[in-house]
């Protein structure tokens, strides 16, 4: 795995943010605090967990450790691949710690529960492992960046795929959860 493939959409999308005029108020106190909500042990922590939180500190160290002018630091979290868990990790973060953006999250389920939280407290929220596309659609919100694939994009290309093929018959064995009912959906359309 390339940490560096994901440290730096997070570190270029930081920058661009804080540096608007409107994200300016959002950082907290003099501290540029990101937390890095993942999955460190479950099924999902090969590809995300620690290597984001590597990422998420070499994107940091490329940045000098600042941000207009202010020092940046991690917290890590491990949602376990529960919504309820992600949602009251990111309600403390952002209530109590002071954090200013969360990364990565992991699992669409959690990432649209942490976005709803973010959302609400008007703090910034970027994933690059949250696939549904609700996340941009029905869900969408001023203070969240979805860089990842979604499931619109996937299901569009293989139905579109087997439909100009003459394929007319559907039959799904869908995930029971926010992605795959997303995918089912989407692939439906």
């Amino acid at each position: 795995m390339n940490p560096t493939r994901f440290g730096l959409p997070v570190a270029a999308a930081l920058a661009a943010t804080l540096m608007s005029g409107a994200a300016t108020a959002q950082v907290s106190d003099d501290l540029v605090k990101i937390g890095v909500l993942t999955d460190m042990n479950g099924p999902a922590s090969a590809p995300t967990g620690q290597g984001s939180v590597t990422a998420a500190q070499m994107a940091i160290d490329d940045f000098g450790s600042t941000v207009l002018g202010k020092p940046i630091s991690i917290v890590i979290g491990d949602h376990q691949l529960k919504a309820d868990i992600g949602a009251t990790i990111a309600r403390r973060w952002f209530d109590v710690d002071q954090v200013d953006l969360i990364v990565d999250v992991p699992v669409s389920a959690v990432g649209l529960a942490v976005q709803n939280i973010a959302n609400e407290k008007k703090r910034l929220f970027i994933t690059h492992s949250t696939g549904t596309a609700d996340f941009h659609g029905k869900f969408c919100s001023p203070y969240a960046i979805q860089w990842v694939f979604d499931t619109r994009a996937l299901a569009v290309g293989t139905a579109d795929a087997v439909v100009k093929r003459g394929g007319d018959s559907w039959f799904f064995i869908t995930d029971d959860y926010a992605f795959g009912h997303s995918l089912e959906r989407d692939a439906s359309a």
